[in-house]
């Protein structure tokens, strides 16, 4: 399947730079270029694109603002986000937006393409352990207290998918909380599929979030 995308960026020349990169590989097709959020936004709706290659620092609405527009309106829609450093607040911005990743401005070309092959194919650019360290830190941002903020879809969860997603948010691999619950990785992997469909949410990026922001795990 050809992989569509759209992408947002207020530099001329590095739009350019994207689109023959992309134009090259067989999978990918450039659909449609943005100068400016709000652009990417009426783009997206419009074309409906696999992913969004977002930067986050554009005029008018930026990238942040923009993504949650379209992770909002265009569900099938998956948006990587361009940062310049990694652990930077936009990253952190980013993912509680609704992005499934983010890349740095300077990565490969050949990053590049993994990571949108990896997000079109619904996984997360971003491990979870790169995501907690982007939680912690910027703590400060995240809900303060004792106890889990009050969330319905919590209440969706058995006890062992609770068990599961604190795992996942604690930054284990599948085969690492299969260990740490004598589980099966297959059985894991079961699980994490339905923590996905039961919260809502898109991706392992979006599970950590949530956990952090019900307070589910908090920061050490």
């Amino acid at each position: 399947m050809t992989i569509r995308i759209l992408l947002a960026d207020d530099e001329p020349l590095l739009r350019m730079a994207f689109t023959m990169v992309l134009e090259a590989q067989p999978d990918m097709e450039p659909v449609g270029e943005a100068g400016d959020g709000a652009e990417a936004v009426r783009l997206a709706r419009q074309l409906n694109p696999d992913v969004v290659l977002m930067d986050v620092r554009m005029p008018g609405t930026d990238g942040i603002e923009a993504t949650a527009r379209i992770v909002q309106d265009c569900r099938q829609t998956r948006v990587l986000i361009l940062t310049t450093f990694d652990l930077d607040e936009h990253a952190f911005a980013g993912l509680k937006s609704g992005a499934s990743g983010f890349l740095l401005k300077n990565a490969l070309p050949e990053e590049l393409l993994a990571a949108i092959r990896s997000v079109a194919a619904g996984d997360a650019v971003v491990s979870p352990r790169i995501t907690r360290r982007l939680l912690e830190n910027f703590a400060h941002q995240l809900p303060a207290g004792r106890g889990t903020v009050e969330d319905d879809r919590l209440e969706r969860l058995t006890t062992r998918e609770r068990e599961v997603l604190i795992e996942v948010a604690g930054g284990l691999s599948n085969s690492e909380i299969a260990a740490a619950l004598h589980l099966a990785e297959a059985t894991v992997k079961t699980h994490l599929n339905r923590i996905l469909a039961k919260l809502e949410l898109r991706d392992r990026v979006q599970a950590v979030v949530f956990a952090y922001e019900t307070r589910l795990i908090s920061p050490s």
